[in-house]
């Protein structure tokens, strides 16, 4: 099975550079990952250079001011760049008369659209507004819209969330299970996945296993159970069968991306 890491992070002013997540790659049977710009960085170079120089294994998904009036233009220059992606605040906007106007140029570029928010963020109709105006576009929900560790049953607000599948060109991403659940209090010598709640389970009722990818939040998840063990929650989930786990950490992903020569617009 082909595994891909759908939603990580390297910086050389934040975070590890990228030689460190290839190593954690490399040690974990992980062939591919999509390299997402941390918040508040919108320095794109990096990411860029990692994705040319290693065209067989690594996308970027990059970030732009949206207070910059040239953000569209500026976007165009990074997808010409081998960019595949943009990332946003869930309800972020532009000024100006289109507020959508980088939604709107993401999907005229062929780049998907990853989207990072609180579960509050994802609940606001400007978030499916967006969606609704790029039909054209793959959506992310990311880190399981963001519910963390907040939840309480019956997770109303959750299933809430889970709705926007109702729009076909949304996903969702999973990440670790220590991203929803708390460390067990007494460890042992080997990993002992916590038990968390069902989000995983509504997530797959609601989109599909079809339209969920796996993210270790690399080097973030490195503070909570390491790399290695963010695949292996994912990869040994109950809650997924053999198929569904298949599509989770790897299929969803390569019937989005090419991995091999980097050319413009690599997203499908």
């Amino acid at each position: 099975m082909v595994v891909v890491d759908m939603h990580c992070h390297a910086g050389q002013s934040w975070f590890e550079p990228v030689e460190v997540l290839l190593n954690h790659m490399d040690g974990s049977g992980v062939q591919h990952a999509v390299l997402h710009q941390f918040l508040g960085m919108y320095y794109n170079d990096y990411i860029l250079e990692c994705a040319r120089r290693h065209p067989d294994r690594l996308r970027a998904v990059v970030m732009v001011d949206l207070t910059d009036d040239k953000a569209p233009d500026t976007l165009e220059q990074l997808a010409g760049q081998g960019a595949v992606g943009v990332r946003f605040v869930a309800t972020a906007r532009m000024a100006g008369d289109d507020p959508l106007a980088m939604w709107r140029k993401a999907e005229s570029l062929g780049l998907v659209i990853s989207c990072v928010g609180q579960l509050k963020d994802f609940l606001d109709p400007a978030f499916a507004e967006g969606v609704k105006a790029v039909p054209k576009a793959p959506v992310f929900i990311e880190h399981l819209a963001g519910i963390g560790q907040t939840g309480t049953p019956p997770y109303d607000d959750f299933k809430q969330a889970m709705k926007l599948a109702e729009y076909p060109n949304t996903y969702i991403k999973v990440g670790g299970l220590g991203e929803i659940a708390a460390r067990p209090a007494t460890l042992g010598e080997h990993y002992e996945p916590p038990t968390p709640p069902p989000y995983i389970e509504m997530a797959r009722d609601a989109f599909g296993a079809e339209r969920m990818v796996w993210g270790s939040d690399s080097p973030v998840s490195s503070g909570r159970e390491g790399y290695h063990n963010v695949l292996k929650g994912v990869a040994e989930y109950p809650g997924l069968d053999e198929q569904q786990r298949q599509w989770v950490l790897g299929g969803t992903a390569l019937k989005l991306f090419r991995f091999g020569a980097m050319t413009q617009g690599d997203a499908t």
